[in-house]
């Protein structure tokens, strides 16, 4: 269970949906095919400037590696390309037996790439596991309403959880938390290392991986028993290579080198590639977010600096709330591939509200300095003020470099900042950002699943993922009400009004809401099937 289990995800019961029955259905080319069944194209080249910190799903809580468990390993519900709801994938039915019980039934016969069985003796200690190693940097903390997993028979698996009726965990079964693994290959107590899950062929989904070099070079494998509702890969293999460069990326799927260039090209290069007769660009719903993290114990004035003051630390975030332009970012910097985003849920979504632009800056979106001064005179904050602001240079694409050179000569144009601008690489930064290293640096989010609750619980909740010591028991009180909360109205009401309070807080500043794109040659077909709102790439779709 999470460390504080009044916190993430923790003592909730979720609504806003009624009771889900997930019975029996099929993917695109039915439910129970194999390879034979399906169409198959040539190799498929992929390009990526993200990253793999662990393949194990315990350990790592990213796009990058999220991206390439989505390929090899086995959920129990999933979605299909083109859409965001999620249906049986190994499962054969899903459903609430009682409001603390959700019974899963897996369909007979499957196996792991290695031979061995795939049951409920996996499925449980997938989720167990998950608990009980909670890794820092790992999404144990989307389990929080989970109370045990228990397997009565080799197909029957049952979650009971803390408070019933949660109509998310079926979406939390599709998260980062849902992947499937391998009793016999994985460790119970700890993170298991990316050689042993290779050697081991722990795989289960539409590709095994065949060889494996570490954010240089993946090859996938079409695996033929795969008997999800994904249906068989389009492909028989796919080749995923990584660039340190985006531009050298660029470069590649223009001379046809690669096949699909996914995250992250600069908005000047996308701009410029629209024009090129021999690619074309497909661009899909973004639930992506951009912001800015205080560290409540490390921020100037923070609670563990020599000079702690909360209203003076607040001071300061409200002064870069109204000083931040975010429509020049979504301009100048990212070419409109970006909307300036005012508020915690991105437009589009269920409840979404945006009350910093009413409550910073000019009322309208703008900046306003002079409200700035006045917050920081106010709240006596001499000027001007230091911030040690960090950001992650390869994880969310070059243009990083430009967006927070951007926000630097933004606020110290104001002459009320001076900003210490620093990057480190994303291995390191996922590390030290949860080890109070930044007070202030920048994060990215991709939703884990499609509802506005995954834009709250995760940030707000007292013990959430930022782990940035931010604890507002109001705002806890409105996130746990809203999770049962069965009545569609009611539950848009609080979701805004968690919106309105967070705005007073600022223990987030967000920036941006970003749009799909990906990049692919002429030749290639299903690149645009997978750009929906799951949020989720596949390669399974992808055929020339």
């Amino acid at each position: 269970m999470t460390k504080n289990m009044f916190g993430f995800r923790s003592v909730i019961a979720v609504a806003g949906v009624s009771l889900l029955a997930l019975t029996a259905c099929t993917g695109p080319t039915g439910g129970n095919t194999t390879e034979g069944s399906g169409s198959s194209g040539g190799p498929i080249v992929l390009g990526t400037t993200d990253k793999v910190t662990f393949l194990d799903p315990a350990g790592s809580y990213d796009n990058g590696s999220f991206m390439v468990m989505n390929q090899i390993y086995p959920f129990l519900l999933n979605s299909a390309p083109g859409s965001a709801d999620p249906k049986p994938d190994i499962a054969e039915s899903a459903s609430f037996t009682s409001p603390t019980e959700y019974t899963v039934k897996l369909k007979p016969g499957l196996k792991w790439a290695n031979g061995s069985d795939l049951d409920s003796k996996d499925v449980k200690f997938s989720f167990d596991r998950q608990l009980k190693i909670n890794d820092a940097n790992g999404p144990a903390t989307l389990l929080g309403n989970l109370e045990s997993v228990s397997a009565p028979d080799a197909t029957t698996v049952v979650f009971k959880l803390k408070l019933g009726n949660d109509q998310t965990f079926p979406q939390v079964l599709t998260s980062p938390a849902g992947p499937i693994v391998d009793d016999t290959v994985f460790s119970a107590d700890k993170v298991t290392d990316d050689d042993t899950i290779i050697k081991g062929k722990a795989f289960a989904g539409q590709f095994t991986i065949d060889t494996y070099k570490k954010n240089e070079l993946i090859s996938f494998k079409k695996y033929a028993d795969y008997k999800g509702l994904l249906g068989p890969a389009k492909s028989d293999s796919v080749t995923m290579k990584y660039y340190a460069d985006s531009n050298n990326m660029k470069l590649e799927v223009q001379k046809g080198s690669i096949d699909v260039a996914w995250r992250s090209l600069t908005a000047t290069d996308i701009e410029s590639l629209k024009a090129d007769k021999n690619v074309k660009v497909d661009i899909g719903p973004g639930g992506e977010i951009r912001y800015i993290v205080f560290n409540f114990d490390t921020m100037p004035f923070g609670a563990k600096t020599a000079t702690p003051d909360a209203s003076k630390a607040l001071a300061i975030r409200a002064a870069m709330a109204d000083t931040v332009d975010r429509k020049a970012l979504a301009d100048q910097v990212y070419k409109g591939t970006y909307l300036p985003l005012y508020s915690f849920v991105p437009a589009g979504f269920t409840g979404a509200t945006e009350p910093l632009k009413a409550d910073y800056g000019d009322g309208n979106g703008a900046p306003d300095v002079e409200k700035a001064k006045k917050a920081l005179a106010d709240a006596g904050v001499p000027t001007p003020v230091t911030l040690d602001l960090q950001y992650n240079p390869d994880h969310y694409g070059s243009s990083s470099g430009d967006e927070y050179a951007a926000i630097k000569a933004q606020l110290e144009k104001t002459g009320l900042f001076t900003v210490n601008l620093q990057s480190t690489e994303w291995v390191s930064y996922s590390k030290q950002r949860s080890a109070d290293a930044y007070p202030m640096y920048q994060l990215g989010w991709f939703p884990d699943y499609s509802d506005a609750d995954n834009y709250l619980t995760p940030f707000f909740s007292t013990d959430n993922f930022l782990k940035n010591h931010y604890s507002n028991p109001e705002v806890q009180k409105m996130i746990s009400e809203q999770l049962v909360t069965n009545d569609p109205a009611k539950r848009t009401k609080l979701i805004e009004d968690i919106q309105a309070a967070e705005a007073k807080d600022l223990s987030t500043l967000p920036l941006l809401q970003g749009a799909q794109v990906a990049v692919s040659n002429v030749k290639v077909k299903g690149t645009k099937d997978t750009l929906d709102a799951s949020f989720k790439f596949r390669l399974g779709v992808l055929s020339k």
